[in-house]
C-alpha cells in the first residue's frame, strides 16, 4: 500500500472531501488532489495521475472511484469502502432533504417559479459542458462523425443508449489512435472482494423477487443498467435514464427530470446522486413515501456498490489497463459519442424549458415559448460563460432571482 495512516486521519480526510465536493469531477479531482497529494501525502503524484486514468476507463463516477482507489492504496479493501463511502454519504442525505421538500412544496406556485430558475440554470450549465467537451474531444473527422451520429440515432432515431456506446466504442477501437505503451505490468485477480461485491449487488434482485416486489425488482435493473453504461458522466447517463423514467415507465415527467438534475447540481459528492432522486420521485408516484425510500436506497445501493466492485477488480491491473492502445481508441471513440450525447440531452432540455412538453424528434411550437424562461436561460448563459460563475452559486443565485421575480410580479 502507498502510505498507512490511521482509521480516524482516513475518516476525518474522506469526511472533510464528501463534503466540499461540489463543482462535478473537475473540482472534485482538484480537491483530492490539494489534499490527498499535496496536503497529506498519502498517494505519489505518479500515482494518482495513473488512477485517474483508470478511473476514466471504468463506468460510474470517476471522483468517486479515484478516492475508493487511494483507500484501496492505503487500507486494502476496507479503507476502499472507507473512502468511497464517505463521498457518497453526505450528499445522498442532502438529496434525501431536497427530494422531500421537493414532494412536499413542489406544486406552489413560489416553488414552480423558484424550479425554473434552476431549469434555466440546468440548460446554462449543461451548453457549458458541451461547450468544455467539443474543444476537449472532438480531434478529427472520426470524432466529429461519431458525435453526429450519436446525437441523430438518439434524438431522431431513439436508438437505445448502450447500443449507441457499443458502436461508438467498436468503431473507435478500429478506426482511432491511442497512445502505445509497452511492457504492460499485469496483476493478480482478488477473488474475495469481487465474490463479496458481487453478491451484495444482487442482494436487492433476491429479496425483491423473494417479496414479489415488481417495482423494486425493476428500480434494481433499470439503475443497474446505468451503473454499467455510466461512461462519459451523469450527464451522458441522463440521456439513458431519461428514455427509461420519461418516456418508456412514465416515472417522472419531463420538468422534474431537469429539476433533478438543478437540484443535484447543489449538492456534494458525484453528480450521478441525479439517479437517487428519480428513484425517490418514482417511489412516491407509484407507493407514496415509505416506497420512496425504500426506492431511493435501492438506487444508491445498485449505483455505487458497482463502483466499488470496479475499483476491487482493476484496481490491481492498474498498469496493465493504462498501457493498452486498442482500449483508450475505444474509450477515444465513446467519448466522441457522448458529446453527440449531452448535445441531445441539452437539446431536449432546452425545449422543454422553453416550450413545456415536447416530444422528442419533434419540433416546438414556437407561440408557446416561455418568455422568462428564454430571460432566465439568457441571464444564466451570462453568469456562467461571461461571468465565470461557479455552479455552485449559479444554482441558487437563479432560484433566489426567480422567487423574488416571482413575488415581485404578483
Amino acid at each position: 500500500m502507498a502510505h498507512e495512516a490511521s482509521w480516524a486521519d482516513m475518516t476525518r480526510v474522506f469526511g472533510r472531501i464528501g463534503c466540499l465536493s461540489f463543482g462535478g469531477p473537475a473540482a472534485q479531482i482538484a480537491l483530492m488532489q490539494d489534499e490527498l497529494v499535496d496536503r497529506e501525502k498519502w498517494i505519489s503524484q505518479d500515482q494518482f495521475l495513473r488512477a485517474i486514468s483508470l478511473c476514466m476507463l471504468l463506468p460510474g463516477p470517476e471522483a468517486m472511484q479515484l478516492a475508493t482507489y487511494v483507500g484501496w492504496q492505503m487500507r486494502g479493501v476496507w479503507g476502499g469502502v472507507l473512502a468511497g463511502a464517505l463521498f457518497v454519504i453526505p450528499g445522498a442525505l442532502v438529496i434525501f432533504a431536497l427530494a422531500a421538500i421537493y414532494l412536499a412544496f413542489g406544486t406552489f406556485e413560489i416553488t414552480q417559479a423558484i424550479l425554473l430558475g434552476i431549469q434555466c440554470s440546468v440548460v446554462a450549465i449543461l451548453a457549458q459542458a458541451l461547450w468544455k467537451m467539443v474543444g476537449r474531444i472532438l480531434e478529427g473527422p472520426i470524432a466529429l462523425g461519431l458525435a453526429v451520429l450519436a446525437f441523430l440515432a438518439l434524438y431522431f432515431f431513439q436508438v437505445p443508449f448502450p447500443i449507441v456506446i457499443l458502436i461508438a466504442g467498436i468503431i473507435g477501437a478500429f478506426a482511432m489512435t491511442g497512445k502505445a505503451e509497452t511492457k504492460p505490468v499485469a496483476g493478480r485477480w482478488a477473488w474475495k472482494p469481487i465474490i463479496v461485491t458481487l453478491a451484495l449487488w444482487a442482494l436487492p434482485f433476491a429479496v425483491f423477487a423473494a417479496f414479489r416486489a415488481d417495482f423494486l425488482l425493476t428500480i434494481s435493473t433499470v439503475f443497474s443498467q446505468l451503473a454499467v453504461m455510466t461512461f462519459g458522466g451523469a450527464y451522458a447517463v441522463l440521456t439513458y435514464l431519461s428514455q427509461i423514467a420519461v418516456h418508456d415507465a412514465g416515472w417522472v415527467s419531463a420538468d422534474q427530470m431537469i429539476d433533478a438534475l438543478g437540484l443535484a447540481e447543489t449538492t456534494p459528492g458525484p453528480l450521478i446522486l441525479v439517479t437517487q432522486f428519480v428513484g425517490i420521485l418514482a417511489g412516491s408516484s407509484v407507493g407514496g413515501w415509505a416506497l420512496a425510500i425504500i426506492a431511493g436506497l435501492t438506487v444508491l445501493w445498485v449505483t455505487f456498490i458497482p463502483c466499488f466492485l470496479w475499483i476491487f477488480t482493476f484496481a490491481p491491473h492498474l498498469e496493465w489497463l493504462t498501457h493498452q492502445p486498442r482500449l483508450a481508441a475505444a474509450l477515444k471513440g465513446v467519448s466522441a459519442a457522448v458529446v453527440g450525447v449531452i448535445a441531445q440531452l441539452a437539446l431536449w432540455f432546452v425545449l422543454n424549458v422553453l416550450f413545456g412538453r415536447t416530444a422528442v424528434g419533434s419540433l416546438p411550437d414556437i407561440s408557446a415559448v416561455n418568455p422568462w424562461a428564454v430571460i432566465g436561460i439568457l441571464i444564466a448563459c451570462a453568469l456562467l460563460f461571461w461571468r465565470k460563475w461557479q455552479v455552485v452559486w449559479l444554482v441558487p443565485f437563479m432560484a433566489g432571482m426567480a422567487a423574488v421575480s416571482f413575488i415581485t410580479i404578483i
